[in-house]
């Protein structure tokens, strides 16, 4: 059989996994090259050879996905295979039409292909969309395992935004960790609240090497997903959290209804500020695709940490970025609490936003009124300050899940907003999770 030839349509995540569990030392194909989207500065780089295996010994070249046609047209690979996360299904199927028009095939890897198999039990947390609730249902799952005397690792859906072949394996067990390794804002906000709960977080490029080191601490491994990804482990218990408040998506947006369909669980989150026909219309389409799945409605309380900074103040919203950026929501708990608080005015960043902000706006146009935490390198970080230093403002409100103010150097006041989640009907939860590790 001839070599088959492929080009990785990725965001710096799945693809590489994809690519690791698949493609690598594989003499049937020969990966030419990755595209990439969604994150800033990715295309240009080269997957790096020490990780790309013996086949690449140049490393693999990284294109940005808008330079896909002439990629093909220069490449001719075989097939183009899709692999990131939370785009409509309108999406891929544009983006599979676009293939197939210049004469390449079109493919999406299936599930178990790419699923590792852990000798310890593991526990999976995914969502249908960004900004479902995943990382408060991370922390929720957690803490019944801290409760059930479990030693607790944490694994976090890739985020490699810097050196790939120094961000292999990461493990972070404190604050030293992450400033060794000159963690983002978006990493710094998936592996803090670990850290907080007294757990090791693990994260990197080759998600078997890491596991295999995460094992030898574990009696339990959390698997927490990015976006509307699929698991990287095979789930003893596989958890998906399902959003009210963009109702449909679970049937709309890839891969999040293939997670929809998979799951165990089914949480259908933040029905405290749904409307009853969305969560129903949620839990019908569940019936629908996914009988066999346990289906439990939770609330996510928000609370402010300082309200008193809040009540009458002109207030600048801070929210979490990829909520706001590919997720496409409009807001989130930081908009609630400043509601909630009283606040006389949500400041409108918009007009003020400096270089890579405006850009985002601009690219984003659903995140205006409110400031995404972007913070993909220093110099988005150094415009993330100069925008909130230029909003004409009283008082910021990060609804973030970190402390801002240990990155962000600002002279704005600022609180936090926190969040969480609750069962409506307490103990499902911890039942289920006993159930899926015999106790």
């Amino acid at each position: 059989m001839a070599t088959r030839r492929v080009v990785i349509l990725g965001a710096a995540g799945r693809d590489f996994h994809n690519f690791n569990t698949v493609y690598r030392d594989n003499p049937d194909y020969q990966v030419v090259a990755f595209t990439a989207t969604q994150i800033p500065d990715i295309a240009g780089r080269r997957y790096p050879a020490v990780l790309a295996g013996k086949l690449y010994p140049q490393g693999i070249p990284i294109f940005d996905e808008s330079e896909l046609v002439a990629l093909i047209q220069r490449e001719k690979p075989d097939a183009a295979v899709f692999s990131y996360s939370d785009v409509t299904h309108a999406t891929v199927m544009h983006l599979a039409s676009l293939c197939i028009a210049h004469g390449v095939d079109f493919e999406l890897l299936g599930a178990d292909k790419t699923m590792i198999t852990s000798t310890k039990p593991v526990i999976g947390i995914t969502a249908v969309r960004t900004g479902a609730g995943k990382s408060q249902t991370t922390r929720y799952i957690s803490n019944i395992l801290k409760k059930l005397g479990k030693k607790v690792v944490a694994i976090r859906h890739p985020m490699p935004y810097g050196d790939l072949a120094k961000q292999a394996c990461q493990r972070f067990a404190d604050y030293g960790d992450l400033d060794k390794h000159e963690c983002t804002i978006e990493e710094r906000e998936e592996y803090e609240p670990h850290i907080d709960n007294g757990f090791v977080v693990y994260a990197g490029v080759d998600y078997e090497q890491i596991i295999r080191s995460a094992e030898k601490e574990a009696d339990v491994i959390l698997w927490d997903g990015g976006n509307n990804d699929l698991p990287f482990y095979k789930s003893d218990l596989h958890i998906c959290i399902a959003d009210p408040l963009r109702s449909g998506h679970e049937m709309a947006y890839h891969p999040g209804e293939a997670n929809f369909r998979m799951a165990h669980i089914i949480v259908i989150n933040k029905c405290d500020s749904a409307k009853e026909a969305d969560i129903a219309a949620i839990e019908q389409n569940a019936a629908a695709v996914n009988p066999k799945a346990r289906v439990i409605r939770a609330n996510s309380p928000v609370t402010c940490d300082r309200p008193d900074m809040v009540k009458g103040k002109r207030a600048l919203v801070i929210e979490d970025g990829p909520t706001l950026t590919h997720g496409s929501m409009s807001y989130g708990a930081g908009v609630v609490a400043a509601k909630a608080a009283g606040a006389h005015e949500i400041v409108d960043p918009t007009p003020y936003a400096v270089a890579s902000l405006a850009a985002t706006y601009r690219k984003y146009p659903n995140a205006k009124g409110i400031l995404p935490a972007m913070g993909y390198g220093d110099q988005q970080v150094k415009d993330l300050e100069a925008t909130i230093e230029a909003t004409p403002c009283d008082v910021v409100l990060s609804g973030t899940p970190i402390d801002l103010t240990r990155v962000l150097k600002v002279t704005k006041p600022m609180t936090r907003v926190r969040y969480d989640l609750a069962e409506i009907r307490e103990g499902v939860l911890e039942a289920e999770v006993k159930k899926a590790l015999r106790m």
